[in-house]
C-alpha cells in the first residue's frame, strides 16, 4: 500500500470542513475539496485514497476539539469538558457532527478522548471493570443530547406535533403541555450532566 503524503491533510480537512459547513456533507466532495484547496482531483489522493479516508479525517479533526486542554482539574470538572465542548462542536459543525455517530473514532485523537474519560472515571472510584460501560453510558448521552438539539428534535414544535398526532392516545404530552417548552437549553444540559455525575459517583 502507497505510503500517503501528511503535509496538506491538515488544510484538506479544513477545506473539507469549510464546504460542509457551508453547503452540506451531500456537498462534499474529492472534487469539490480539491478545488477549495487548489489542486488537481488527482493530487489530492496523494493525501487521502478516497472519501471514506477523508471522512474518517473530518471525524479525527472534530474529536481534536473535545479531548481536555489541560490535565488538571476535578473529574468531574474533566468530564464537563468534554461534554460542553462535545455540544459545542455540534453547534459549530451541524453537518459533520453526526459522522462522530456513524464511523470508526479509532484514531489518536479519538483514543485520547475515550481515554481521558477513562482517567477521570478511574478517579471518581470507578471499579475497573465498569468504566467501559459507564464511558458508553456518558458518550451515549452527550452524543444524543448534541444531535437531538442541532437536528431540531428538542424543539417545542417537535412536541406539539407529537401531540396532534398523538390525538387521544397523547393524553400525557396534554397533562404536560405547561411543562414541555424549554427556555433554556444550557440550563438544561447543565442539569442532565450533574444527575450523571450523581449516577456515576456511587457505581
Amino acid at each position: 500500500m502507497r505510503k500517503l503524503k501528511t503535509s496538506r491533510q491538515p488544510e484538506i480537512l479544513d477545506a473539507a470542513l469549510a464546504i460542509a459547513d457551508e453547503r452540506g456533507l451531500d456537498a462534499l466532495s474529492m472534487r469539490a475539496v480539491a478545488e477549495r484547496v487548489g489542486v488537481t482531483p488527482m493530487a489530492l489522493y496523494g493525501y487521502f485514497r478516497n472519501k471514506d479516508e477523508l471522512l474518517d479525517g473530518l471525524v479525527g479533526r472534530l474529536l481534536t476539539e473535545l479531548a481536555p486542554a489541560e490535565p488538571g482539574g476535578t473529574w468531574q470538572e474533566r468530564l464537563a469538558s468534554v461534554a460542553w465542548a462535545t455540544r459545542r462542536v455540534a453547534r459549530e459543525h451541524p453537518s459533520v457532527f453526526p459522522l462522530l455517530l456513524f464511523r470508526s473514532s479509532v484514531t489518536p485523537d479519538g483514543v485520547r478522548v475515550v481515554d481521558a474519560i477513562y482517567q477521570a472515571l478511574l478517579e471518581a472510584g470507578v471499579p475497573e471493570a465498569e468504566v467501559p460501560r459507564i464511558e458508553r453510558l456518558v458518550s451515549t448521552f452527550v452524543l444524543g443530547f448534541a444531535v437531538s438539539e442541532v437536528n431540531g428534535r428538542f424543539s417545542s414544535a417537535s412536541n406539539e406535533s407529537r401531540a396532534r398526532r398523538g390525538g387521544q392516545d397523547a393524553s400525557a404530552h396534554r397533562r404536560l403541555a405547561g411543562h414541555l417548552t424549554v427556555d433554556d437549553w444550557d440550563a438544561e444540559f447543565a442539569a442532565d450532566l450533574d444527575d450523571l455525575m450523581r449516577i456515576i459517583r456511587p457505581v
